[in-house]
């Protein structure tokens, strides 16, 4: 970038294609900050280089970044495109941002924008991300067009829900209508029978997908199987295709035997699943504290957590946002940073208390669905959802439905929190994971304590 940057310096004129292209280059390189200046000191900024532009931020993860460079444009005049509402919509789908999705939703109606292909299936996906899946059925209904992607968004979003019913007759009607299902479709169904614990029709359609459609599955399928099968408490079934797999099983694929095992008290197959492991992942905390309280070795648990956190390797970034007042707040793991950083930890510190006298055990759990490799983060400080959970309650009335994001799957320790705080503080406390969503209410969450 530094040789494009020099040639682009000496350039004795610049249009707005090269201006456009030194964007692109940096946001490319990952340089996005320096792509931000360039198109601040763009003389006639255009579409092009703000849609790039929000992409790049959005791809990075820097959502809140992205959602506001399109309002600051917008603002000053500028007239996006189908494909920067596009792009914006995915910021809010992938952040939890209903209040700017809404607002740009406002945009393409007050604009005469036409419900096609890309706008219509943004919003369908960006609706059902940020837990309004009837919305999203509601633009799905008046799309004209529909491709394949379309109604991949529509299955998705019922089935991240645990709308099993709606997902299947969503599948079904995109059958009627001609489309062929892909590999990325059937994950989607088959994650709606995951969530609904339908495991004869979800092996009806793993099977289906090479016998009808000459679709090979991919290890992700695999993992769904495995994981509807262990949930099932089929846990032989789900040993057994693991090891028939013309696919070499991957942690994940370990993983979603191993949550089973440990969720259905099945101490001596957890025990050979923690060793397979261990094996793939010699420094994975999680299953050496299996091994140990499958063995009964429970004075060995609290001995072991010290060393085998600090032996975790930061793989991946754990976050949550949630949006406030249409603005959004990012927290990180232990995270400190924020203006109400304080007022923040003297509520976490209240609710967790309160809790506490009801029956809430902190650190409970952690390690049971915290084990995957794209799952790990850092567990030295509090997790991020804690920290959303405490500023949604600050921030918003009584009353109101607090809505997080959370890239990773959400721990059992934070589970457990979040149920307590729904019955003591009487909200409802909508978080989306890295699998599913999870609607706490009155103590309780819809995925029956088991994701």
């Amino acid at each position: 970038m530094q040789t494009a940057a020099t040639l682009f310096g000496s350039m004795p004129e610049r249009n707005s294609g090269s201006w456009s292209t030194l964007i692109k280059g940096y946001v490319n390189s990952g340089e996005l900050n320096r792509a931000k200046q360039c198109f601040e000191l763009m003389p006639e900024k255009n579409v092009v280089s703000l849609t790039t532009l929000i992409n790049g931020f959005s791809q990075n993860d820097e959502y809140e970044t992205a959602i506001s460079i399109y309002f600051e444009m917008v603002e000053k005049g500028m007239k996006p495109n189908e494909y920067t509402v596009a792009a914006v919509l995915s910021a809010c789908s992938k952040s939890g941002a209903l209040e700017s999705g809404i607002r740009v939703h406002g945009y393409v109606l007050d604009n005469g924008f036409k419900l096609d292909r890309a706008i219509g299936t943004a919003l369908v996906d960006m609706y059902a991300k940020c837990g309004e899946v009837d919305c999203a059925a509601n633009v799905f209904s008046n799309m004209g067009d529909k491709d394949i992607l379309s109604w991949t968004a529509m299955i998705q979003g019922w089935a991240v829900h645990g709308r099993f019913q709606q997902a299947i007759l969503c599948f079904r009607e995109m059958m009627y209508s001609g489309e062929k299902p892909d590999e990325v479709v059937f994950l989607a169904v088959l994650t709606a029978c995951l969530n609904s614990g339908e495991v004869d029709l979800g092996i009806n359609f793993f099977d289906s997908m090479r016998l009808d459609y000459a679709i090979e599955p991919t290890l992700k399928h695999y993992v769904v199987v495995v994981d509807l099968l262990g949930r099932a408490g089929k846990l032989n079934e789900a040993h057994e295709l693991i090891e028939s797999m013309p696919i070499k099983p991957d942690l994940t694929t370990w993983a979603a035997l191993y949550r089973a095992c440990k969720a259905h008290n099945s101490n001596r197959k957890g025990e050979m699943v923690s060793q397979n492991l261990v094996e793939i992942d010699p420094e994975l905390r999680g299953s050496y504290i299996f091994l140990a309280e499958a063995k009964g070795k429970h004075q060995d648990v609290e001995k072991r957590r010290l060393p085998l956190q600090k032996m975790v390797k930061e793989r991946c970034k754990g976050w949550s946002y949630i949006e406030v007042d249409g603005q959004l707040n990012k927290f990180v793991a232990g995270d400190d940073s924020h203006k109400q950083a304080q007022e923040i930890r003297l509520k976490l510190e209240e609710i967790v208390s309160l809790a506490v006298e009801r029956g809430y055990i902190p650190g409970g759990d952690w390690s049971i669905h915290d084990i995957e490799e794209e799952e790990k983060e850092n567990v030295t400080g509090i997790h991020s959802e804690k920290l959303a959970l405490a500023l949604g309650l600050l921030r918003t009335a009584p009353g109101t439905v607090i809505r997080i994001v959370k890239n990773l799957r959400i721990c059992g320790d934070c589970h457990s929190l979040m149920k307590y705080v729904s019955r003591i503080k009487q909200r409802e406390i909508l978080l989306r994971d890295a699998r599913q969503f999870h609607h706490f209410k009155e103590g309780s969450c819809s995925c029956g304590d088991y994701w």
